[in-house]
């Protein structure tokens, strides 16, 4: 472990600015005119609010506190060193650009009005025996002019900083954004590249077990046909090998379902008689599950194109899952809403949940939680809505229940 940076602490505390306001306080303080010690001190306390600013800012209504408290401490320097024509005129400037970049358009006109009207307040204190000449007149109007001039370019300086920020937040989050599209993106490739491997892998497999498994049915069959009544260890042998291969062939059967390319039969349905089907075949189950499914339907949900034979296989697989994960007398939700051209079909359970590190990997293929699953199920599931051109999450607390969501284009006729 590498020690801390020394230096880091102290750029984090220390400005760079604040060293220039350090030095040209100080050199006011040492060369200015009318040192004496009120003026230094004064000068010193301006140095130091000058640096402490951005803790004033910091709290409500510190940007008035701050041009308010410059503009008194200027106005003191100015009374006490020649008024209206006092060498410390240009420190006007420091509540101005104050107001300029901290305050809204329209309060720093005020403020600007208000550093104007202090200035020119010490008019009073000339002599009611003696006139300005034209020329003190020129350098008065100036003066006075010079403070809205700096104060508007400040605004607006500030302004363009601001808008420039605003910007290159939005361009940063968009960006945020775009790259976790881009992720996405990538982990839907590589898991269609699998699941096409995995595919190919399957049909060959599952080509190649057809013609031995017909053969041992057929043979189990004539078996348990020739052999006789008392040979009854036989018979349930045969029985028992008949068995097995339905079994068999059933999961052969499925692997062909996963491998074999999809073709859509797209018409206008309504999911929700979809979603009743698959509910229907979960409730006619044998035995049946101790669980009651709440229907929660969108009625703004219109008819649109899908396979509703296969959309009904992706929600029997999903409400079976609920169901086998949920406890005794446990609920499942289906709920479906519309956002923005998608249909969102929801299962929630409140069961047993999945592990975390299986949620990444839980739509691939030969992945199960289950003892005796295949682990086809959800990537068969995850197959159909890819080719209706929409996309399913889960979302999973171990011991608190999982959420899937299918999300469907409407698409037109």
């Amino acid at each position: 472990m590498e020690p801390p940076d020394k230096h880091a602490g102290l750029t984090g505390f220390v400005r760079p600015q604040d060293l220039f306001w350090v030095v040209l306080f100080g050199a006011l303080a040492m060369f200015g005119p009318h040192r004496t010690p009120p003026m230094i001190i004064y000068l010193c306390v301006l140095g130091l609010f000058q640096v402490m600013e951005p803790k004033v800012l910091a709290v409500k209504h510190g940007n008035v506190i701050a041009f308010a408290f410059k503009l008194l401490v200027v106005y003191q320097l100015m009374g006490w060193t020649d008024g209206i024509a006092s060498s410390y005129f240009w420190m006007l400037l420091l509540p101005v650009a104050t107001a300029a970049t901290t305050m809204s358009l329209m309060r720093s006109v005020i403020a600007t009005a208000l550093s104007c009207l202090a200035y020119v307040s010490f008019l009073y204190r000339i002599p009611a025996d003696k006139e300005l000449d034209p020329d003190e007149i020129n350098e008065l109007m100036m003066r006075v002019l010079l403070l809205p001039v700096v104060g508007y370019l400040t605004h607006q300086l500030a302004e363009s900083s601001r808008t420039a920020a605003v910007k290159y937040q939005a361009a940063a989050e968009q960006l945020a954004e775009a790259n976790e599209h881009l992720q996405e993106a990538e982990a839907a490739v590589r898991r269609t590249d699998r699941l096409a491997a995995l595919g190919q892998l399957s049909a060959g497999l599952a080509h190649e077990l057809r013609n031995p498994l017909g053969t041992m049915k057929a043979s189990a069959e004539m078996l348990a046909k020739s052999v006789g009544p008392g040979n009854e260890v036989a018979r349930e042998m045969a029985d028992f090998i008949s068995t097995e291969v339905d079994r068999t062939n059933s999961l052969v059967t499925r692997f062909l379902d996963f491998a074999r390319p999809m073709a859509l039969r797209l018409e206008p349905t309504d999911v929700t008689q979809v979603i009743d089907r698959a509910i229907q075949q979960i409730e006619r189950q044998q035995p049946p599950f101790d669980v009651s499914i709440y229907k929660n339907y969108s009625p703004e949900v219109p008819a649109f194109l899908l396979d509703g034979e296969l959309m009904e296989r992706v929600i029997y697989n999903l409400l079976l899952n609920a169901a086998q994960a949920s406890p005794p007398q446990g609920t499942i939700t289906v709920k479906t809403r519309q956002i923005d051209g998608t249909v969102e079909i929801a299962v929630i359970d409140l069961g047993s949940g999945i592990d975390t590190k299986h949620i990444d990997n839980i739509f691939n293929p030969f992945v199960t939680t289950k003892r005796g699953g295949v682990g086809l199920g959800l990537a068969i599931v995850s197959k159909i809505v890819d080719e209706h051109g929409g996309r399913i999450t889960v979302e999973s607390e171990p011991g608190h229940g999982s959420v899937f969501r299918v999300y469907l284009p409407m698409k037109e006729q």
